[in-house]
This record gives C-alpha cells, structure tokens and sequence, in this order.
C-alpha cells in the first residue's frame, strides 16, 4: 500500500497560482495511476485530474479545464497540480490518490489509496 502525503495548499487571492504537490512512500508510484479530487464543505467529492501510469494520459474536470495542470515525476515518487488563475470556487481541501494501475479514471470510487488532503483557500 502506497502512503500519500499532500502539500502546498494555502491561501492566496483571486487569479494567483498554487503548486500541490504529492509525495508517495511505502510503494513507487510509478505503479499507480495518480488522481487529485477536492471537497468544499457541504459538497461532494469531485474531480479535479488524473494522470495515468506513464503519463501520457491526462483528465481534468470541466471546472478546472485550461486553469489546471496534472504532472508527475515517477523519479521523485511525487505527482504535483499546477493551478492557475484560482478562483474563489477554486476553495477546497484537494485529496491526492491512487489506483494500482496504469490506467486513470475519473471516479472516486476508483482509488484506493487517498492523502489527508491540503487545503485551498481562494479570496476574492
């Protein structure tokens, strides 16, 4: 079982940028397909992206489309969201998770393995 550990949250104003970065221990995560979901109180879990295996594979959610970026460095056991032009309905704790294979999807219930989560906060 991997172990993921989220950071770079924060708070930052309207139309400024964060790097999320999520580090794996305990397995390489060169053998997980890789996702990141966020959850704003009172509200579901939704997805944000998720990158495959290789990496050659990318999914973003509508919301986050052209504002978001999805990478990882399988050398450095860490996958990392670029986000950009946040919005204050960016506001979230953003999960990092994983699936042991090299195909992503875009359902929660598709990973087994999750962070405890970072927080965003975005003011307008």
């Amino acid at each position: 079982q991997v172990q993921l550990v989220e950071s770079g949250g924060g708070l930052v104003q309207a139309g400024g940028s964060l790097r999320l970065s999520c580090a794996a221990s305990g397995r390489t995560v060169s053998t997980y397909a890789m996702a990141w979901f966020r959850q704003a109180p009172g509200l579901e879990r939704e997805f944000v992206s998720a990158i495959s295996l290789s990496g050659g594979t990318t999914y973003y959610g509508d919301s986050v489309k052209g504002r978001f970026t999805i990478s990882r460095d399988n050398a450095k056991n860490t996958v990392y969201l670029q986000v950009n032009s946040l919005e204050p309905e960016d506001t979230a704790v953003y999960y990092c998770a994983a699936r042991r294979t090299s195909v992503a999807v875009t359902t929660a219930t598709g990973y087994d393995c999750w962070g405890q989560g970072a927080q965003v906060t975005v003011s307008s």
